[in-house]
């Protein structure tokens, strides 16, 4: 088969997949790598380079960043800082709100900064007495906006400065992306203000822990008289298990007060049904109820034991303590990260991979923590998609396809070029992942750039903007789905705050990012 035409039918029967929702993402990436090499488009080597792009090892390494920040507590201290002293009006909440998560989102990305700070979210809703759901769409657009800051905030900025180097431009720097993330992040907090009334009020199906409320319901139901801060603290902690059935702590004799055999941790108090069982020693039988209290890695060793089962995950609630252990280190290695980034004193994969093993090293998190904190499908999916681009480019199918484009347009000029290309990344970035879009469409911008001998700059950072513009649907993006659930969303509620978004950024894409970046 001709390469140019096994590169268009590989593209179309990806998309397919990936709209489909029937086949996991990965799969359908390692596909598109694999069909690359058994049609002859590529060579095994370059089908598989992906792998070992040094772009998809940067954004692992700040997946590690980002399980730092959040295990420490450091995203919960920032925003019970800030959100905790915005009061219960609902203007005040959405500013606030919107402005914290856009710099946590530049900073850790867009999922990591949603999910740490969505259950403060809810909690702080319902003490305000306003629906959960009208401040956590808000919390999900404004993620997106907070990318742009940064050139950490999204795998899309890395890809699309890599892309400009490779076109014979350059990359753009750590915080070039805030001369448009800025004004971007602006406007997104007044449509978010002035659209409040196009976010449907829904019933949530989740409510997150209120560590204050938790530890208060503890104190009563077993009769304790530690403060809040005692009960779960930055170094300690407590947890509720439930003995189940067989389990080998059936027949044990405990009282209150004692320790584990292993003195790692004390029984504060037991209950069994409704009855406390404090003073004298008790055998224990299944489905009796014991308050654990101890380190959080005891807790959290202790609560994954056979025969346990506990209430509420000590890991869970770990996140939710303000400053914990190994923040401060966290803090300190993410600074020092960021500063090698905008100094440019080593390539970016090397400042983030130095970042993620200092933070093993110390101990800030385990190495199984960063194992697990990296999103494996993420990395699978720009590794397998970046041999795509690379078959677009070099078969000429870019070329062909810009050349297509640039026969419809005729002679309208650069801005109508502009505005092709981010409509058709806007349109796909609501179907399917933003990155694998710009992954698809940065080649054919790169050649219509070409093709009308103007600078790649503009058009890599529109696509950029467009690439954010994913507001039309809860699957155009992992935090739209994030917080479909705890919000009551249903398929149909995002377009109608989300579409004044997306006029809103293809504006700023087509019209604003010229200005700066001429073309």
């Amino acid at each position: 088969m001709d390469p140019v035409a096994a590169t268009l039918v590989i593209l179309v029967l990806a998309v397919a997949a990936f709209m489909s929702n029937r086949v996991p993402i990965g799969i359908v990436a390692i596909g598109v790598a694999l069909a690359l090499f058994f049609t002859g488009v590529l060579t095994l080597p370059q089908a598989l380079a992906g792998f070992g792009d040094p772009t998809v090892l940067f954004i692992a390494a700040l997946f590690v960043v980002s399980e730092s920040l959040d295990a420490t507590g450091v995203t919960a201290w920032a925003g019970q800082m800030v959100i905790g002293r915005a009061g219960t009006k609902r203007s005040t909440l959405i500013v606030v709100i919107a402005l914290l998560v856009a710099v946590l989102s530049a900073l850790i990305s867009i999922n990591g900064a949603v999910a740490a700070l969505l259950p403060l979210v809810v909690v702080v809703a319902a003490r305000a007495g306003i629906t959960s759901s009208r401040l956590l769409m808000p919390l999900a657009f404004a993620a997106s906006a907070g990318s742009l800051l940064l050139l950490t905030g999204t795998p899309v900025n890395i890809l699309v400065s890599d892309f400009a180097a490779a076109a014979g431009g350059r990359t753009f720097g750590f915080f070039e992306f805030a001369l448009v993330g800025i004004p971007v992040v602006v406007g997104a907090v007044v449509i978010l203000l002035l659209g409040g009334g196009l976010v449907p009020e829904r019933t949530g199906a989740l409510m997150p822990v209120d560590l204050v409320r938790h530890a208060r319901l503890l104190r009563q139901q077993y009769s304790l008289t530690l403060d809040t801060g005692t009960l779960l603290g930055p170094n300690t902690g407590i947890t509720e298990v439930v003995v189940a059935p067989r389990s080998p702590l059936i027949g044990k004799r405990v009282c209150a007060g004692m320790t584990t055999p292993d003195g790692d941790l004390v029984v504060l108090a037991a209950r069994r049904g409704d009855e406390q069982l404090k003073g004298t020693e008790f055998l224990v039988q299944a489905g009796d109820a014991l308050l654990l209290q101890g380190a959080w890695d005891d807790l959290s060793r202790r609560s994954s034991e056979p025969g346990i089962l506990a209430v509420d995950d000590p890991q869970r609630l770990r996140r939710s303590v303000p400053l914990g252990r190994g923040a401060k280190r966290a803090i300190v290695i993410l600074l020092a990260m960021i500063i090698l980034l905008a100094t440019g004193l080593v390539p970016p994969a090397v400042a983030a991979l130095l970042a993620a093993c200092a933070l093993v090293l110390t101990r800030t998190v385990t190495s199984t923590q960063a194992y697990h904190s990296i999103s494996w499908t993420t990395v699978v999916l720009i590794a397998g998609m970046i041999p795509l681009s690379t078959a677009f480019i070099q078969t000429g199918t870019a070329d062909l396809v810009a050349g297509w484009m640039l026969s419809a347009l005729g002679d309208a000029g650069p801005h109508a070029a502009l505005l092709a290309l981010c409509g058709l990344t806007v349109v796909l970035g609501q179907l399917i992942s933003n990155t694998a879009t710009v992954l698809i469409v940065a080649p054919i911008a790169i050649s219509v750039a070409q093709a009308l001998d103007l600078s790649v700059q503009p058009f890599m950072m529109a696509l950029t903007v467009a690439g954010a513009a994913a507001f039309l649907t809860p699957i155009a993006t992992p935090v739209n789905l994030m917080v479909m659930e705890p919000a009551g969303f249903r398929f149909g509620d995002y377009w109608k705050l989300g579409l004044p978004l997306v006029l809103f950024f293809l504006l700023m894409a087509v019209f604003y990012v010229p200005l700066i970046w001429p073309f």
